[in-house]
């Protein structure tokens, strides 16, 4: 029987070490609390697809079969390490993001890559959007498309007609926007809809066109009411765990951060916009009825919702957005302009 010497020894294993250090891959987990088969659990797999093969190999994803927290949980789930990457709905905690308020005002635009992107170069350019993040690594701030009004019982086509009807809503501006429309709202998360819809609990609720199918509520809603921009919109921000994306080395980290801000927004309302109007046609196609609100109704809305704006604009100002009204104004016309 051959001997082999402790040095010997010691050498050879250092030597696997090394090759083994050399092949080592880390592994992101990705939790999503919607769908599989959701625009955003998709756009989220095609963005770790990309880091994958940008960095030959180096990094991968691992979706997990479940979501690690309820949605409103999902952004401490991520700073706590429970999940490497997410995604979630600033308005599902109400008053912890404030900024982030102003890209869910009503009739911003019809793109939800133009509004994702125009988002995105706001919170790059103003720290006070970042303050509200600390504790992960934003990766993008992004929006859905326009907002929809659905419902099981009537057509909408004036304020009045939302009275008398429960409504289900995510949180944030549009549970303001709601209120002073006078509705009956209750705040629910999106995956929770086609219970409370099928069952009667409530009437009706306020999504993007791709939410239709994305949450399989086609068969038990029959209205919708259009609104040009959107009577609402929603706030997103996608996320990695602090300590995991500071313990990448130099040359994946320079991938990740290659792949954040704008690329990461323009991908996320990319996908938005294409389910969009995937939705649109799955709902022509399923007898929905459409009504398109009139120049009396939007200009009823924006009545009722301009004390909102100006509300938001001081308060984000106590928390540190200064001159608010500007970065508002500027938001909007970056919209316009991608458009």
């Amino acid at each position: 029987m051959a001997f082999t010497s402790p040095l010997k020894f010691v050498l050879a294993s250092a030597a696997l070490a090394l090759c083994g250090g050399a092949a080592a891959q880390t592994v992101l987990t990705l939790s999503s609390w919607v769908p599989p088969t959701h625009t955003l659990t998709e756009s989220q797999k095609e963005w770790c697809a990309m880091l994958e093969q940008k960095a030959a190999g180096k990094i991968k994803c691992n979706v997990l079969p479940r979501a690690v927290s309820a949605p409103p949980g999902t952004f401490d789930a991520v700073r706590n390490g429970l999940a490497d990457l997410s995604f979630t709905v600033h308005g599902y905690t109400p008053g912890r993001f404030v900024t982030t308020q102003m890209a869910e005002v009503p009739f911003l635009g019809d793109s939800s890559e133009a509004s994702s992107v125009a988002f995105q170069r706001m919170y790059a350019k103003y720290p006070a959007f970042a303050e509200e993040h600390k504790g992960v690594k934003v990766l993008a701030v992004f929006t859905h498309g326009p907002g929809i009004v659905f419902n099981t019982k009537r057509p909408i086509a004036k304020i009045d007609d939302l009275a008398g009807l429960k409504w289900r809503i995510g949180g944030g501006m549009i549970n303001e926007i709601t209120k002073a429309l006078g509705m009956n709202v209750t705040l629910k998360p999106a995956p929770e809809s086609y219970e409370l819809l099928s069952t009667g609990v409530m009437d009706g609720t306020l999504f993007p066109a791709e939410s239709v199918e994305g949450f399989k509520i086609d068969k038990v809603i029959k209205y919708a009411t259009l609104f040009p921009g959107g009577l609402y919109n929603t706030s997103f921000v996608f996320m990695m765990n602090q300590a995991k994306y500071d313990s990448l080395p130099a040359d994946v980290k320079k991938i990740v951060d290659e792949m954040s801000g704008e690329f990461a927004a323009r991908l996320m309302g990319r996908g938005w916009d294409k389910v969009d109007r995937r939705g649109m046609a799955f709902m022509q196609a399923n007898g929905v009825q459409f009504t398109k609100a009139d120049a009396a109704f939007v200009k009823a809305v924006a009545e009722k919702t301009a004390p909102l704006e100006a509300k938001w604009i001081a308060d984000a100002e106590k928390k540190g957005l200064k001159d608010a009204k500007k970065v508002l104004g500027e938001f909007r016309a970056e919209i316009k302009k991608l458009q």
